[in-house]
């Protein structure tokens, strides 16, 4: 671990990596800001920029646009009312009022303030706790290698939204394209309908940008692409010494609890920042004002439990190969187009890289407290940028991306038709983010069952005669039950 720890240091210290980190934060800023430009989105967009540079260089981009994007969706929703980002909703409850009441400013500076802390307090439980995870993980076969997939892909049920069944459906259409190509075990083309080109698989970060990239500029065109006016005077962003003092405690525990919560495969910042805020306003009984009404420890809560969960969220990636959430899903894609398979061997092969990347991550949060403070008025003005000018952006950066995966015309068209997939899908009120499970999720499970079955003969013995996998599938089926139940209710 130290030394993994010493190469980190002298990987992200370099000036190029630096400076990477700084622009990628404000581009993320900058797209946070506006709304319905969610990190996701971003990110997916811009992982075509880092195909040539090496992967610690690549990883301080992407991670900069990752955590400032989703810093940033606090501002609009403060403001506007409108969360740029959907993590940032719980941050309305209390941003808005205080908005409001003319204060914006102030709540501006606690959310900044909350997200370095969120930010940093993640960071450091993670370089922690992955590496024993990952230590774990290394002993582990194929059986529970399975039984993990299998519970990553139950997850779909609890991030469904309002219904269930949409849910597995868009997961299920997410494992069936990871079917494209060749046979795992037996080599064999299928589902490729004569094309030599889909030999190789469905390129999965031409799907991304299609799904959250392209997707996302045709429903906003469908939408109609109106600019915002915000003209209001945001004054006294540094928070006070009293308002420091009065959201420490709320802050370093939803810090605490939405890296938790962050590192629960499908989970993300969204769900972390309303659990976050629930039980802040349960737990916090002197609250004056209540909260909802321009409470600060209301948005310190939101913002802590959102963005600590960025970095909870690359436990499960970097120990088990398993997204946390959608952006980390794309970093596994941008991972492997360098040839870095995530999972527990990572920690093993690259433990320079793996250290660059959490060191990264707390550098990164330090700059986005500076930018946050010193650059406040800026990002505000932002929220004008006129729509018509930044989707077209947007949509040749989708196209040129797509192709620059690979050179491949069959990608370009690849991110096309999942972009109309998604635009349909969205319509229809499917989440995307269950397919992304199911194509990342998908492979796993099936190479691993498939494995183990032939390390038995076919018999099922070798999955129920192993502790770990049977208590971790016991897991998959209160992660799978618990939400029909709750919906029945």
């Amino acid at each position: 671990m130290l030394a993994g720890f010493f190469e980190g240091l002298s990987l992200v210290f370099q000036p190029l990596a630096l400076s990477l980190i700084v622009l990628g934060v404000t581009i993320g800023i900058v797209m946070g800001s506006i709304p319905g430009m969610t990190a996701t989105m971003t990110v997916a967009v811009l992982v075509s920029l880092t195909f040539g540079m090496n992967p610690t260089e690549g990883m301080m981009l992407l991670l900069g646009v990752y955590g400032g994007a989703l810093y940033a969706g606090s501002i609009p929703a403060i403001l506007i009312r409108t969360p740029g980002t959907p993590s940032a909703a719980a941050t309305i409850f209390d941003g808005f009022p205080l908005s409001e009441q003319g204060s914006a400013g102030r709540a501006i500076g606690v959310a900044t303030v909350a997200s370095f802390v969120g930010g940093v307090v993640s960071v450091v439980l993670i370089t922690f706790l992955s590496p024993q995870i990952a230590t774990v993980a290394l002993s582990m076969g194929s059986p529970e290698y399975f039984a993990i997939a299998f519970f990553g892909l139950t997850i779909i049920a609890s991030i469904s939204g309002d219904s269930v069944a949409k849910g597995m459906l868009s997961g299920l259409l997410g494992m069936l394209i990871a079917t494209v190509g060749l046979d795992p075990t037996l080599g064999q083309p299928r589902f490729t309908f004569g094309v030599p080109e889909l030999s190789a698989g469905i390129e999965f970060i031409a799907v991304m940008i299609g799904l959250f990239g392209l997707a996302e500029g045709l429903d906003r065109y469908r939408e109609g692409i109106g600019s915002l006016d915000v003209k209001q005077d945001v004054a006294g962003i540094t928070p006070s010494l009293s308002d420091l003092k009065n959201i420490r405690n709320v802050t370093l525990g939803s810090s605490v609890a939405g890296t938790l919560i962050g590192a629960i495969p499908g989970a993300g910042g969204d769900i972390a920042a309303f659990v976050t805020y629930n039980e802040a306003k349960r737990w916090v009984t002197d609250a004056t004002p209540a909260f909802g009404e321009g409470n600060v420890k209301g948005v310190a809560a939101a913002e802590s439990g959102n963005n600590s969960s960025t970095a909870g969220a690359l436990v499960p990636t970097l120990t088990l190969g398993i997204p946390g959430d959608s952006v980390t899903a794309i970093l596994i894609g941008a991972l492997l187009v360098h040839g870095i398979q995530p999972g527990p061997g990572l920690f093993e092969k690259e433990p320079g890289l793996v250290f660059s990347i959490f060191i990264g991550f707390f550098v990164v949060y330090v700059v986005i407290l500076l930018l946050g403070l010193l650059g406040a008025h800026l990002w505000v003005r932002v929220i004008n940028f006129p729509p018509k000018y930044l989707w077209p952006s947007i949509l040749v950066f989708c196209v040129v991306g797509a192709f620059a995966l690979r050179a491949s015309v069959l990608d370009m068209w690849v991110m096309v038709a999942a972009g109309v997939i998604g635009f349909l899908l969205r319509m229809d009120e499917y989440p995307l983010a269950p397919m992304v499970l199911g194509l990342i999720l998908g492979p796993i499970a099936e190479q691993n069952l498939r494995r183990s079955l032939e390390l038995s003969n076919g018999s099922w013995d070798i999955i129920y005669t192993s502790p770990v996998a049977v208590a971790i599938l016991l897991l998959a089926g209160v992660s799978l039950v618990t939400p029909v139940v709750l919906e029945h209710r």
